[in-house]
């Protein structure tokens, strides 16, 4: 039978109507002839309700232990989505990372794949069962640990058992109905996509759209594996959504496809660093040892043989960035005359496949936020973005002008 992945999210299967609304969805493809294997998360709310028991009995767990129990939550839901297909006259059983088993390292809490073997699925799947329901976001390392792989890591379990079991399709069961080009929630223009390319698809969900998992996106354009964006709410089968594939199979693609933000942005100066060989490496180092997650950087012109080095991280990793580089200006790693940070940014991308070969992209967006009166504090680009740090005041207003400017409410 031809191998189907679908997987459903927190939302989709936080209660007992709702994982039988899910069950039911998984029976209609197995009725149409698919074998199906199931990544299931946690009941809405359960993973952030264990996490915060942990972080109640100790600020400082051991992240062996905090694994073991945030992963739990998928196990529950396993256990109960195979129960109801079985219900449902469906032969199915659950089956936990560490049963697969889904082999990965040991970097707690933001574990990666080694290997998913197929062997003992493929062997029940020989012996009549119709779905695999495979607890998501957990694995277990060749020591016999159990692993997690960060937030959202069940979009990545479901396209990595794609990939390892060569599935027609990844299907992503959420709450929303596909990929738009921008938020619906801030722009009410906002139109649903039939196709995105893989790359542009990885740029909107590290720019801070919130549909796909980073990760999952990398491992899916990697191994090539086509990837549906369904709702979990629209009654009927798995046509409609959005497909995130190659982008050849994309006829044709506009310049821009969609346009992203990110919230909780802060811009961080230090000032007065000495403009010479290897003080970017001293700065960023350190922060990179901190878990910092830096974004854009900009190096103004260096006047007296002093320069500004200017750079963009999440807000709440700002207090971890200030002690990072006061810590090794005080080992006399680096030196810099002052920090500023301004935690009261945004950043907004523009983001398509079109700008490899189209000119012009940077200077419409630049004219739309002057013409709503939007400075921009800090601009960086690539192949296929343009992104942007703005007062976060105007972040919305933001967003609806470019959504304009490239028009993107008419079907390309």
């Amino acid at each position: 039978m031809p191998l189907l992945v679908m997987k459903f999210g927190g939302t989709s299967v936080a209660d007992l109507a709702r994982i039988r609304n899910a069950a039911g969805k998984v029976m209609a493809e197995v009725e149409g002839g698919h074998d199906v294997i199931l990544i299931v998360s946690a009941m809405a709310g359960k993973t952030n309700e264990l996490v915060r028991w942990v972080s109640d009995i100790s600020p400082f767990y051991d992240a062996r232990e905090y694994d073991a129990v945030v992963s739990s939550g998928e196990n529950v839901t396993a256990g109960l989505m195979a129960l109801t297909l079985q219900e449902m006259g469906v032969p199915a059983r659950s089956w936990q990372g560490w049963q697969v088993p889904i082999v990965t390292t040991g970097q707690h809490g933001a574990a990666r794949f080694i290997e998913i073997p197929r062997e003992a699925v493929d062997r029940k799947f020989a012996e009549g069962m119709k779905v695999a329901v495979v607890a998501g976001f957990q694995g277990v390392t060749r020591e016999g640990r159990i692993t997690t792989l960060g937030r959202g890591g069940s979009d990545t379990t479901a396209v990595a058992f794609a990939a390892a079991f060569g599935a027609v399709r990844c299907d992503i069961y959420t709450d929303v109905d596909g990929v738009y080009t921008t938020d619906p929630r801030i722009s009410g223009k906002a139109r649903k996509l039939d196709r995105i390319a893989y790359e542009e698809m990885l740029e909107l969900a590290s720019l801070g759209a919130k549909v796909l998992q980073t990760r999952s996106v990398e491992l899916a354009m990697r191994y090539k594996v086509p990837v549906r964006v369904l709702s979990s709410f629209t009654p009927g089968g798995s046509s409609g959504g959005t497909i995130v594939c190659d982008e050849e199979d994309i006829v044709e693609s506009r310049v821009v496809a969609g346009i992203a933000h990110s919230r909780e942005e802060a811009k961080m100066t230090l000032q007065g660093v000495p403009d010479r060989p290897g003080i970017a490496a001293g700065i960023f180092g350190p922060l990179a040892e901190a878990g910092v997650n830096v974004d854009m950087i900009v190096q103004n012109i260096s006047e007296g043989g002093l320069t500004d080095m200017t750079f963009s991280c999440p807000t709440d990793q700002v207090g971890r960035a200030e002690r990072a580089v006061s810590e090794a200006r005080a080992r006399g790693e680096i030196a810099f005359a002052g920090l500023v940070a301004d935690t009261g940014v945004a950043k907004v991308s523009v983001v398509g496949i079109g700008m490899r070969s189209h000119t012009g992209v940077a200077a419409t967006m630049f004219r739309a936020l002057a013409g709503e009166g939007i400075n921009i504090k800090v601009i960086t680009t690539s192949e296929i973005k343009v992104s942007v740090l703005i007062d976060r005041k105007y972040m919305e207003l933001a967003v609806q002008a470019l959504h304009d400017a490239f028009g993107l409410d008419k079907a390309a």
